[in-house]
């Protein structure tokens, strides 16, 4: 259960202003239809976070430890770092939909915008730390679709009311914790955030 939770909160929190979030606005904007879009993102994040926590688990079976635990420490670190850094999609840097329905563009357009993101290095991580690879994908879908369900319902007229930035501080600083503890080597398994 700690990997579903810890997982859920990290990629909420890391969501928050982050490319795919925006991506989520720009797509209710444009297609003004929240169902296919949320189902879109939810098939684009399951199959992108399943191969990251896929990945996480292997480095975490064919690496020593002292080496895991550094690189997962010091990954959380770059993450926090890197949340820090707002980030902006252009409307026109989308893929040309051509005859493609909404869920299609947002399966698409989702998983690939997925690929590399802080979230998807983030659940590799915590795929990486915990031997449950079932409950981080769970874990991280969810924060996922915590963050990105109402950027699609409340599409462009709520985003200038989210505080981005405190949260991105906040999401920094839960990040930069994450790494300290686990160099630290305090709470094994992180439970303490459960």
């Amino acid at each position: 259960m700690d990997a579903f939770l810890v997982s859920t909160l990290a990629i909420a929190i890391g969501e928050m202003g982050d490319k795919t979030q925006l991506l989520a606005l720009l797509l209710a904007a444009r297609f003004k239809r929240p169902l296919p879009i949320v189902l879109g993102i939810f098939v684009a994040t399951i199959s992108n976070h399943l191969l990251a926590g896929m990945f996480g688990f292997w480095i975490a079976h064919h690496l020593p430890a002292e080496f895991l635990r550094w690189s997962l420490g010091l990954s959380f670190l770059a993450i926090a770092a890197w949340t820090l850094k707002p980030d902006r999609m252009e409307e026109n840097s989308m893929i040309n939909y051509g005859n493609y329905g909404v869920f299609a563009v947002s399966v698409i357009t989702f998983f690939l915008a997925e690929i590399g993101d802080k979230t998807q290095i983030a659940t590799m991580a915590l795929a990486a730390k915990y031997d449950d690879i079932v409950m981080v994908v769970a874990g991280s879908t969810a924060g996922m679709m915590i963050a990105d369900i109402p950027a699609v319902f409340l599409g462009k007229l709520a985003s200038p009311n989210f505080p981005l930035k405190s949260i991105r501080r906040g999401a920094a600083a839960i990040f930069a914790i994450l790494g300290c503890a686990v160099l630290s080597g305090f709470g094994d398994g992180l439970t303490f955030l459960a």
